[in-house]
């Protein structure tokens, strides 16, 4: 993991597990290594000795493979948050039966 990644700490059951912030510096550097990038591959293909419309296509294809990143990087963090809603709520369940149970009581 990366210092200052987003992760979650899983403790005891009866403790709610801890979820880590980012830091400014993390995400000062994540936004400033995706300018570069982007930067670097705009004066890439401006530059590049071809016809206008090859720059224009690798432009273009630049821009849907930026949203398309971006798109799975959000449903991926949809996906584990939902999952970590599911076990919150299942973790609950099981320590309300287990508080409730009583291994001394007759059946």
């Amino acid at each position: 993991m990366w210092p200052g990644s987003p992760q979650s700490e899983t403790l005891s059951m009866s403790e709610t597990p801890v979820k880590q912030q980012n830091t400014a510096a993390f995400y000062g550097q994540a936004v400033a290594s995706f300018g570069v990038a982007m930067a670097a591959t705009a004066i890439g293909i401006f530059r590049l000795n071809a016809d206008a419309w090859v720059r224009g296509f690798l432009a273009i294809a630049v821009l849907y493979l930026v949203t398309s990143a971006f798109t799975l990087a959000k449903v991926i963090r949809d996906r584990q948050e939902a999952g970590q809603i599911v076990s919150r709520v299942d973790q609950a369940r099981l320590e309300k039966l287990l508080a409730e149970h009583d291994p001394f009581e007759k059946l």
